[in-house]
């Protein structure tokens, strides 16, 4: 038994506060100085509560969006990611593509076979509800064969069980940044589950997250310091997070990314009065609405705060936190 929480960003607090203040082991793997804990493991009750809130952790949900809408388009372009976080790009051997760190080739297009994960989950659950062959392989043991490769999985694999008619996943690392990965990996894992659950006609379980090794990197030190100080003040629970429309949202997810491409290439720009008309469910629309506030952003077109505007107040805040500048390109 682990650990349960109620909303990620209670797991999220406890856990950078045990490997940044109390961990195992100091290392440097790869000359990169570390605190670290060894077989982690804890339980989201209600995995939709995926996003952190607090002010000075400065949560990208842009990025959160695009990363997990990345893996369901099935992609590995760096120009695809990149153009939400650059730094990724040091990842790339070839500055074209992203092995281990792109998991949607991994889901839907595996190895030699092309194996589309995705699809053997959907069948065999749908067979035999009580399965736990229900399993996304993600790492790939050839990775390690590949001289100083810089891109290696971090993630092992995603389990998914239907239990008492909900949908449950269990998340396997082999390695979980405290500070900055686990993050942005439970949002992406916790999507997916939704998604997942939604097609399948089931409500959504509990996720869990087992972890090998947890981590802080020294060079976060600063950073985490003054989240878990913040963490420590009152009146920090984190805001309520949308639910997904019900039913199969798999053709609002390849409308998403359709406009997702368009806006990330500049190639067409939406008016508040152009997204309220939009034929999707108000969660789709306002993802699509995220993408148009950073496209404004990005290609420095000029602002139109009406945009931001039709989002929920929460999205807002974390926009304008994370770019407190926005009004005033």
């Amino acid at each position: 038994m682990t650990t349960s929480f109620a909303s990620f960003q209670d797991a999220y607090l406890h856990h950078l506060r045990a490997a940044f203040e109390r961990p195992e082991y100091r290392n440097a793997p790869r000359g990169n100085k570390s605190s670290e804990l060894l077989g982690v493991g804890y339980r989201l009750d209600n995995p939709v509560q995926r996003l952190i809130t607090l002010p000075s952790r400065k949560t990208n949900l842009v990025f959160n969006f695009a990363e997990a809408l990345w893996y369901l388009s099935g992609s590995d372009r760096l120009s695809h990611i990149g153009y939400y976080a650059g730094s990724i790009a040091r990842y790339s051997a070839d500055g074209e593509t992203l092995t281990g760190t792109a998991y949607g080739p991994r889901i839907f297009d595996h190895g030699r076979t092309g194996l589309d994960q995705w699809r053997s989950v959907v069948r065999t659950l749908a067979e035999d509800p009580d399965s736990k062959r229900a399993v996304v392989q993600i790492f790939d043991a050839r990775e390690l064969l590949v001289a100083d490769n810089i891109d290696v999985a971090c993630t092992l694999a995603l389990q998914f069980l239907i239990r008492d008619g909900r949908l449950c996943c269990v998340g396997f690392m082999r390695a979980n940044d405290a500070f900055r990965g686990m993050a942005s990996d439970v949002f992406s894992f916790t999507f997916l589950l939704e998604v997942l659950a939604r097609q399948l006609g089931v409500e959504v379980g509990t996720y869990h997250h087992q972890v090998g090794s947890m981590h802080v990197y020294d060079t976060d030190a600063e950073w985490a310091a003054r989240v878990l100080a913040e963490a420590g003040t009152e009146n920090q629970a984190p805001q309520d997070f949308p639910a997904m429309p019900d039913g199969d949202n798999w053709p609002y997810v390849r409308t998403v990314l359709d406009w997702e491409r368009e806006l990330r290439l500049d190639a067409t720009r939406l008016t508040a009065a152009q997204l309220s008309r939009l034929d999707l469910p108000d969660y789709w629309r306002h993802v699509i609405g995220l993408f148009e506030v950073h496209r404004q952003l990005r290609h420095r077109t000029g602002i139109d705060t009406a945009v931001l505007d039709q989002l929920p107040a929460s999205y807002r805040e974390l926009v304008l936190n994370r770019w407190p500048d926005y009004a005033g390109f």
